[in-house]
């Protein structure tokens, strides 16, 4: 079994409003058919087991980039989205927050009952991963959210999160059922985390011999942890740093939407009419579906799609979002009818940015960015939890930016 990593994030408190969660699940939906449409069902399942990307899958969603919140209202949305359509998906997602985590067993056996798996190996896999990251494995995070996704052919991932009652934070667990060999000896690829001291694991191969008894406690030594385990540590702070972000990335994606003429590439006529905001969470949208695992180290920067719903970066943008929402619905509505072009032309999106990054050179300040995002939020209905963006004073000076 290898466990895919593990996040620490702050721990926030507080609901997502309802005009974010519907485009959220709106939104969400659409990305994983476009990921189902190009790639199947087993990368979908892969994706939701990467730390880093399902990260910057919330941050595109306009959740809080850094925060313990996208884990619940990621996965809220997408149970609310999918599971209506899971025949056609082919995917089903189970379990929940709180009480609903412990549904989760009953709802296995239904989605067993209609698709002809096998319930109990499900059901003994949920509760497992459970066991072992909630007491195999003792770090000082107890769960209170456990989902276990499942597709059709019987592979599945697991997302389940615990809370740290005495230092604010929240872990994040990820799991994918590929190579499964054993949930007891070693299913880790490595254990990882914001010291809490000593940690308990008996899942290490040293304690064999007192699992056969009365399974004593074995201590694994953070020093000999792989270094290939994907650990993704958030800070407690809400604001965005250049430090949060890999500024070629973004900077070539901004150079690409805002200043060149999109009209000179042949491959992107088809999103002709289309402004330069809405290409840049396109661009942003685009790569999380089909940007490769070493894309996802910097997730702070998918918030540049569609802000954060406590203004951080900026508010976010409705018109924008219902754009980026009316856009990949069209295009996942005519591949359907085989007609992929429109999803073609955001996939080439992203190809575009690619090659403007090779020789670009970064040359701004991310704040002036962040604060250019914020005077303009007026103009796309931007909007925090707080209530919607105002337009700026008359003495409030624009900002002309140059990225090249």
């Amino acid at each position: 079994m290898k466990r895919s990593g593990t996040a620490d994030l702050p721990l926030h408190y507080g609901k997502v409003p309802a005009w974010l969660y519907e485009r959220m699940s709106a939104l969400g939906l659409s990305i994983v058919e476009a990921i189902l449409a190009d790639y199947g069902k087993d990368e979908v399942l892969r994706r939701l087991s990467d730390p880093f990307w399902f990260q910057s899958f919330g941050a595109v969603l306009g959740m809080d980039w850094h925060s313990s919140g996208i884990t619940t209202s990621v996965m809220g949305a997408l149970k609310r989205a999918i599971n209506p359509q899971s025949t056609s998906l082919g995917l089903y997602i189970c379990g929940g927050k709180g009480k609903f985590s412990r549904e989760t067993p009953s709802e296995l056996l239904r989605v067993a009952e209609h698709t002809g798996l096998a319930g109990d190996v499900l059901v003994r896999a949920s509760k497992l991963t459970a066991k072992v990251d909630n007491t195999a494995i003792q770090d000082g995070y107890q769960l209170y959210l456990h989902n276990f996704i499942v597709s059709d052919q019987g592979n599945w991932t697991v997302v389940q999160q615990g809370m740290h009652d005495h230092d604010g934070t929240a872990r994040r667990y990820h799991w994918h059922s590929q190579n499964l060999k054993s949930f007891i000896d070693e299913p880790h690829t490595g254990i990882n985390g914001v010291s809490q001291e000593r940690i308990l694991n008996l899942t290490a191969r040293a304690a064999a011999p007192n699992r056969d008894g009365i399974l004593a406690i074995a201590q694994t030594d953070p020093a000999q942890i792989m270094q290939e385990f994907a650990h993704l540590v958030m800070p407690k702070r809400h604001d965005i740093r250049g430090s949060d972000v890999d500024l070629k990335r973004l900077g070539a994606l901004l150079y690409v939407t805002r200043e060149l003429q999109t009209d000179n590439f042949e491959d992107l006529l088809l999103l002709k009419g289309v402004g330069p905001r809405t290409m840049q969470s396109l661009a942003l949208v685009s790569e999380v579906i089909h940007g490769g695992p070493a894309r996802f180290k910097d997730p702070a920067r998918f918030s540049f799609a569609h802000g954060g719903k406590d203004g951080h970066p900026f508010p976010v943008p409705i018109t924008i979002y219902d754009d980026s929402i009316a856009i990949m619905q069209k295009g996942i509505e005519k591949s359907k009818l085989g007609q992929a072009d429109k999803l073609r032309t955001i996939n080439k999106l992203h190809q575009i940015v690619l090659q403007a990054e090779a020789n670009f050179t970064p040359q701004f300040d991310i704040q002036e960015i962040i604060e250019q995002e914020r005077r303009d939020s007026w103009k796309y209905q931007g909007r925090t939890v707080m209530g919607k963006a105002e337009k700026p004073t008359a003495d409030s000076p624009g900002i002309q930016l140059s990225l090249f």
